[in-house]
């Protein structure tokens, strides 16, 4: 009798989804009497989502084993693709591999035509996409798609499809890739697919979304995938994961602090379970959040922890030794990265950093050839964030070469796409950029009023470097200038007085020796000079040595 009311109610918390109450009772209903297999695969689940992965993948075996003794090959080998499915989803690629032959083999080598055979080519289309095989996946996956239709099985066809829109969007095809994960999220809407399948789903939307720079796709999902997360109070898996994606969202639009409870309630939830890619994820935007506020110490340590977890810790680190000072080290970092970096997923996600950094190396022409490769992939993409990335790493480099007004329609591009989009860290990075511009060009007042609305937004957002360092800006009084010369020609000059070679000058002034040294040429012409002892006789006499 007490099995028996074990069994029921863990049966009806099934229904009413609570994860806990069904691992509660069909546990105990277990310990009484072994489960039959269809209770089995119940508890799989419900233990598998409350995160005990390792009492899930037990069960998994239990009811594969239940069925297979019955005869019932084909929910046998449903049970062990969910089996497959966590080994996968955990990081045993070996254990997952084994069962894949395995549930192949009683499949008769995938020649018995069942919905499960389109089951079994989810795995191969992930090997396939492991090895490169872009095409070989997208068959496959396509494939399954068409089994899940054929048989009417929604979660097949729902990891199919979104799984095909994740290809197509690395082979290019934008386009048809966005409209294939939008198509199965619609399946994940309807309420009818299992919770593990509808978790999946949200997660690799989100993160596709993240790859194409589709901010407010990602956002619209991650707050679908919060709410649904927070309607199952026992729900463990998934909401580590919904929780980084929510972190990356949030420190975009500048809600820092709610992002760094996100991430800090992410890597405790990780650190409690198994060792999951996500974790590494969860340290590095915990990581950025240090850096950006100036916590560089703990900066460092995050950045650690990511790469202890698998998540390569570029190009944050690299921005972290530029903001320590360590620009040959920061240099170094970023250029492997971008090195190694191929694909249009993993590059524009570097770029930016290393053309940042590459300014202030004094490479102009590495930057450059950097900024313009953004712009192919901006217009490649068509996404509203990277063409902002675009068109600031392009001001950037036109501000470096002393061309301010070219400069200035960049960075004005750039400005109106961030605020657009709501992201305001990045519209008041390109605001001191306009600042630089319009003091090249000597209008001093305009400047003053960027430089003085980028300080407000980073005071507002706690950016401490950012903030210090726009003060500084602030408080540096303008001098007349002498013989029509620029403001930067001026500051150049003041360095060749101080004895400065032109490496020197490059190093102190973020430019490279080539503009230095027209720079030099310019001011000798203007002032009607033959040399640096006369450059610097007159620096003196002007008071601007």
């Amino acid at each position: 009798m007490a099995r028996s009311g074990s069994l029921e109610r863990g049966r009806e918390a099934y229904e009413q989804q609570s994860w806990v109450e069904v691992y509660t009772h069909l546990s105990a209903a277990d310990q009484a009497h072994h489960l039959e297999a269809e209770d089995l695969e119940q508890l799989a689940q419900a233990t598998y989502l409350i995160g005990k992965t390792a009492d899930s993948a037990e069960a998994w075996v239990r009811a594969h084993r239940g069925f297979l003794s019955r005869g019932d090959v084909e929910r046998a080998v449903r049970c062990a693709f969910w089996l497959i499915f966590e080994l996968m989803s955990t990081g045993e690629q070996a254990r997952a591999g084994g069962w894949v032959t395995r549930a192949r083999r009683l499949l008769k080598g995938g020649q018995r035509d069942c919905v499960e055979r389109g089951y079994l080519l989810l795995p191969v289309a992930f090997q396939c996409i492991g090895k490169g095989d872009l095409e070989g996946a997208h068959a496959t996956f396509c494939q399954a798609a068409e089994i899940g239709a054929r048989f009417g099985d929604s979660d097949l066809t729902a990891l199919a499809r979104h799984s095909r829109g994740r290809v197509l969007i690395r082979m290019g095809e934008i386009g048809a890739g966005v409209a294939l994960l939008d198509e199965a999220m619609v399946e994940v809407e309807a309420g009818e697919l299992l919770p593990a399948v509808v978790g999946d789903v949200y997660c690799s939307v989100i993160e596709g979304c993240l790859e194409i720079f589709d901010l407010r796709r990602a956002q619209e999902w991650t707050a679908a995938l919060t709410r649904w997360c927070g309607s199952q109070p026992d729900l463990v898996a998934y909401r580590g994961e919904c929780m980084v994606r929510r972190t990356e969202i949030l420190r975009v639009q500048g809600a820092w602090p709610e992002a760094f409870d996100a991430a800090q309630e992410a890597c405790e939830r990780f650190l409690k379970g198994p060792s999951l890619p996500a974790t590494g994820a969860a340290y590095y935007q915990k990581a950025e959040l240090h850096r950006l506020r100036g916590e560089l110490a703990l900066a460092e340590a995050a950045y650690r922890e990511a790469n202890r977890w698998g998540r390569k810790p570029q190009p944050g680190l690299a921005l972290l030794r530029l903001a320590q000072g360590s620009l040959d080290a920061a240099a170094a970092a970023v250029q492997h990265a971008v090195d190694e970096a191929q694909g249009r997923v993993i590059r524009p996600k570097l770029l930016p950093a290393y053309v940042e950094i590459m300014l202030a190396a004094g490479d102009v022409s590495a930057a450059r050839s950097a900024a313009h490769e953004l712009e192919l992939l901006a217009a490649d993409l068509d996404a509203p964030f990277l063409r902002a990335v675009a068109a600031q790493a392009r001001g950037a480099v036109a501000l470096a070469g002393d061309d301010a007004p070219g400069a200035l329609a960049a960075l004005r591009q750039a400005g109106t796409d961030w605020r657009e989009i709501e992201v305001p860290y990045e519209a008041a990075r390109a605001r001191v950029l306009i600042g630089f511009a319009y003091r090249m060009l000597g209008d001093e007042d305009t400047a003053t009023l960027e430089l003085e609305a980028a300080c407000h937004t980073f005071e507002q957002l706690g950016a401490a470097p950012d903030l210090a360092r726009v003060k500084a800006l602030l408080q540096q009084q303008p001098r007349e200038v002498p013989g029509d010369l620029t403001p930067r020609q001026v500051e150049v000059l003041r360095l060749v007085a101080a004895g400065k070679t032109n490496r020197e000058i490059a190093d102190a002034m973020f430019i490279s020796e080539k503009t230095v040294a027209r720079h030099v040429s310019n001011i000798f012409f203007r002032l009607d000079l033959s040399n640096r002892a006369a450059a610097t006789a007159y620096a003196y006499e002007q008071g601007l040595a």
